[in-house]
């Protein structure tokens, strides 16, 4: 099994027509990765706090539609957070929070994970909102002494970070319970370092995305593979990322613990560029690849 920890949201996604209109998406990115290794076949389950409103409901189906174990959400009655995406012209999205007493802040450290669990995925918001991202550190910490893999996925939200400094310092103290860190080109940049820099403070594995150029792995035992992107017509890029996670998830966390980068990264890129065909976050099943 594998494990998401993290936030579940709605995207107010800009639409042409009316002009100005906004369609509520489910979105945020553990729970588009859950929903993506959900319908690439994989064992998952989702780990989060989730609001009881509407938009909670409706987030809730569409991971129990993709088979996603849904035993260790927690659920409250604050409301769910929200985020609007503005597209730019090659479909790249940035975007704005409504996250003041949003139920998925709240979570709280559960007791245990399942015992078949064999990787945890974590990142996005629910590593920098307060108090549950001071749950979810001590999760990875936890569960990577356990000797779970563990994928760390960043994503870079600036607006949401009041101190870059201090999250740049706290980013570097969990490197060492990572196995694979996976960040943009993008998220590089505002961090400040290089894969080299990441894999010496104890990251396992980097995987650097580059759009529709493709991605990058570096590994701590010296191997540096890239694949090219697969060419596709762009909806938006909304989950493309989070795409990337699930599927090398699903490749890397196999039981006899065999890691065929090439394969893994290729795999990946033709998932996410399906992802990128459509709009909002709607990941590929694996009957499409």
């Amino acid at each position: 099994m594998i494990v998401v920890g993290g936030e579940a949201l709605i995207d107010l996604v800009p639409v042409a027509r009316p002009p100005g209109a906004l369609l509520p998406r489910p979105g945020g990115g553990p729970y588009n990765t859950a929903l993506a290794l959900g319908r690439l076949g994989a064992e998952v389950a989702f780990c989060s706090r989730v609001s009881t409103d509407a938009f909670g409901e409706t987030l809730l189906s569409g991971l129990r539609a993709a088979g996603v174990d849904l035993s260790l959400v927690q659920r409250g009655p604050e409301p769910t957070t929200l985020a609007v995406p503005s597209l730019a012209a090659d479909g790249s999205a940035a975007y704005e929070f409504y996250t003041e007493g949003t139920a998925d802040r709240l979570f709280a450290l559960p007791d245990r994970l399942p015992g078949r669990a064999r990787a945890l995925a974590l990142g996005t918001c629910s590593l920098v909102l307060e108090p549950g991202a001071s749950a979810y550190e001590a999760l990875l910490r936890r569960e990577s002494a356990r000797g779970l893999l563990t994928l760390l996925d960043p994503n870079i939200r600036p607006a949401l970070i009041p101190d870059a400094r201090a999250y740049r310092s706290r980013f570097r103290s969990w490197l060492p319970y990572v196995s694979v860190l996976k960040l943009s080109e993008e998220d590089a940049e505002w961090l400040g370092g290089r894969p080299e820099d990441w894999l010496a403070a104890g990251a396992s594995a980097v995987v650097l995305t580059h759009g529709a150029a493709g991605l990058t792995v570096r590994t701590r035992a010296g191997g540096e593979h890239s694949v090219p992107g697969v060419q596709v017509r762009v909806a938006d890029t909304i989950g493309a990322g989070d795409t990337v996670n699930a599927a090398l998830l699903h490749r890397l966390s196999e039981p006899d613990g065999s890691v065929d980068w090439p394969a893994a990264l290729s795999y990946a890129a033709r998932a996410a560029a399906l992802t990128c065909t459509r709009a909002g976050a709607e990941p590929p099943h694996a009957a499409e690849l």
